[in-house]
């Protein structure tokens, strides 16, 4: 299997990455920061390779998955992994953040499948995107409005391309909490939240059972994505949910 993983550069992206890697797949990451996409592609073993992309620009995107393909071979599947969540109450969202959000979470995932469409439907392969349970599953969080809108935007973009091109293999991967790895494969969605408006909101969250307190086993999470990966796309697979196991009450 020869994967691209978009955001393969940090946090589930990251995991996701060198977990494809340790079971056979040639891999090629991409993200902004290319240090840290190198010490992924160290980690993934010899054959990855780190591939520098901006999912904000079209010619970035472009440029980065014929990189990719010309160094695999081709291109069997793709992972979009990346996702930023502001946490500000709704009437508290400027134009940029809603901007950065969109621009990050939907239009970058369309830009980069646009590119690898050519590919993918040589392969007749498969495409996956980390979608979330608080924009498929759960209410809206408040304080995540952005992040939950623009998920849900996501959700809409898988279907669109999987009603376009029948012969790729389309999956929503719909993930619970899940906190990554350890070191730079932690994740790094909360790291500039306002911690005063998190302790406020964190509560809330729990009172209204968003919010479970277990997380899923990373090493499963990148189970389930080698299986899909692997599914062929006349396989119907259009949503897949990862959620944590539920923890026992305490006696």
């Amino acid at each position: 299997m020869r994967a691209v993983i978009v955001g393969g550069s940090s946090g589930l992206g990251r995991c996701i990455g060198v977990g494809l890697a340790r079971r056979g797949a040639r891999v090629a990451l991409l993200a902004r920061r290319l240090e840290r996409l190198e010490g992924a592609a160290h980690d993934a073993g010899s054959d990855a390779v780190a591939i520098r992309c901006d999912v904000t620009s079209s010619d970035s995107c472009r440029a980065a998955i014929a990189e990719a393909a010309t160094a695999l071979g081709g291109i069997d599947a793709l992972v979009y992994a990346p996702a930023i969540g502001p946490l500000a109450r709704l009437v508290d969202v400027d134009i940029d953040t809603w901007r950065r959000a969109f621009d990050t979470n939907v239009i970058g995932a369309a830009l980069v499948t646009a590119a690898a469409i050519p590919h993918l439907s040589i392969a007749e392969g498969r495409a996956v995107y980390l979608s979330s349970v608080s924009a498929s599953v759960t209410p809206p969080w408040p304080g995540l409005g952005v992040y939950v809108v623009s998920k849900a935007a996501l959700d809409k973009l898988v279907e669109a391309w999987r009603a376009e091109h029948a012969d790729i293999g389309f999956t929503r991967l719909v993930v619970g909490d899940c906190g990554g790895g350890m070191g730079d494969s932690r994740t790094e969605f909360a790291d500039g939240w306002d911690r005063a408006l998190a302790a406020e909101l964190g509560p809330i969250w729990v009172q209204r059972g968003l919010l479970s307190g277990a997380l899923i086993n990373v090493g499963d999470l990148v189970d389930v994505v080698h299986t899909i990966l692997r599914t062929g796309p006349t396989a119907s697979l259009p949503s897949v949910t990862v959620a944590p196991r539920a923890r026992k009450a305490q006696p």
